[in-house]
């Protein structure tokens, strides 16, 4: 069924719901303007903004385009940065869109929805690789999802559900609203900006039509045994009991998501055997279990304390560098802070890594990140000066005045 009126929802008792849970310390847009600055006259604010958005004179800015490393540091994601009065409206809309959606949207489906997290994601993957042994696992990566998605495939698919006007001219606004990317200012003719408020939900939108509901309807009742599929956003991961199943989807998987504008990337797309050791190895000249990575965390085999074999997961090796280099770049940058400020700050940087790398089987790789941080620390305090200390002992007497939090597993997510 499609709803054909859903505005009347948004009032300003609603855009001031929207504005409490807009993030109020996130990077300013192409007009600079604060979230303190819009706060001072917030009343009159949203009242003109729920006028313009109603009357259909709004005018959607352009984004500020910056660009942040990626993997390896290597390359850069770019991330798009709306002015904080269109992160408000674009809330708004979200929430209408979400009570929508949340409806259609299927369990296996994690990324950026109420209530769920990466942690139930990962928790749900394990279960089912335990449950079916392994098997054959397809790990798929999107090439630019967010900067190739189809603007015509995604209101097509909006307006199955949402027909209402304004709604709709809302996104067609934010979908052709321009990236300025100092000093130049262009209209991308596909793509969403990644870190825009809605763009997460539009992706959720398109993939569970491109994906979700394709794999449910289409492929699993073509399958001769279980399967698995488990999403967070872009990031997505089947699972397969037969070989010969995997390997039809496999084919298959590149023209449904070409049919769609999108490509999958032929080096990080890929089939492996991920079986359960004792199975493997009683077939002669069958290959070892491989390890492949997901939100943030490779999988394997392993031994648990009793013998018995479990998945396990440990930091990614990109993840693992990647925090270190950004420990790295922060202490050289602080280096001259005062060493309580530094120390109060690597608390935090470290209690965060351990709020999501804290899973069980992942305690050595916390503990090795432990160990690298405090090296790195004294590195660039030792280099304070030409009198600084820069014996070893100083770290001990250091790390003993200043203690930086212990590795510590959180409690299992609940899926």
């Amino acid at each position: 069924m499609a709803f054909t009126t859903l505005a009347h929802h948004i009032d300003v008792c609603w855009l001031h719901e929207a504005y409490r849970r807009t993030r109020k310390d996130g990077a300013t847009g192409v007009d600079g303007q604060t979230s303190d600055e819009y706060a001072e006259h917030l009343e009159d604010n949203l009242r003109s903004l729920l006028d313009r958005a109603k009357s259909g004179t709004y005018q959607a800015p352009p984004v500020r385009r910056v660009h942040i490393p990626k993997g390896d540091g290597s390359s850069t994601r770019p991330i798009g940065i709306p002015t904080f009065e269109d992160k408000v409206l674009q809330r708004a809309v979200a929430m209408v869109l979400e009570a929508v959606y949340e409806e259609d949207f299927h369990d296996f489906s994690y990324g950026f929805r109420p209530r769920r997290s990466a942690h139930q994601a990962l928790a749900a993957l394990q279960d089912g690789l335990m449950r079916m042994g392994g098997d054959w696992v397809l790990e798929v990566d999107i090439r630019k999802f967010f900067d190739t998605l189809d603007h015509g495939r995604l209101l097509e698919i909006l307006r199955r559900r949402v027909r209402d006007g304004v709604l709709l001219r809302l996104i067609g606004k934010w979908l052709n609203a321009g990236v300025l990317e100092d000093p130049v200012l262009s209209y991308p003719e596909a793509g969403t900006p990644q870190g825009g408020v809605i763009s997460p939900l539009l992706a959720n939108v398109y993939l569970h039509e491109v994906l979700d509901e394709w794999f449910v309807k289409e492929v699993q009742p073509r399958l001769q045994g279980r399967a698995l599929i488990i999403r967070y956003a872009d990031d997505f991961v089947l699972v397969f009991e037969r070989e010969r199943d995997a390997r039809r989807v496999f084919a298959v998987l590149p023209r449904r998501f070409s049919k769609y504008g999108l490509m999958l990337h032929p080096e990080k797309t890929r089939l492996l055997s991920f079986r359960h050791p004792t199975r493997a190895a009683r077939d002669r000249g069958a290959p070892p279990p491989s390890t492949f990575d997901f939100l943030g965390l490779t999988h394997y085999w392993g031994l648990s304390l009793k013998g018995r074999w479990y998945v396990k997961r440990k930091t990614a090796k990109d993840r693992f560098s990647r925090a270190l280099r950004r420990v790295r770049v922060w202490c050289r940058a602080h280096m001259h802070d005062p060493i309580r400020k530094q120390w109060q700050a690597l608390r935090g940087k470290l209690s965060g890594h351990y709020a999501y790398y804290g899973v069980t089987s992942n305690y050595d790789a916390l503990r090795r990140f432990l160990w690298e941080v405090r090296r790195i620390w004294w590195k660039w305090l030792s280099r304070r000066s030409n009198k600084a200390e820069r014996a070893w002992a100083g770290l001990v007497r250091l790390t003993e005045r200043f203690p930086l939090p212990s590795p510590r597993i959180r409690p299992p997510a609940v899926t």
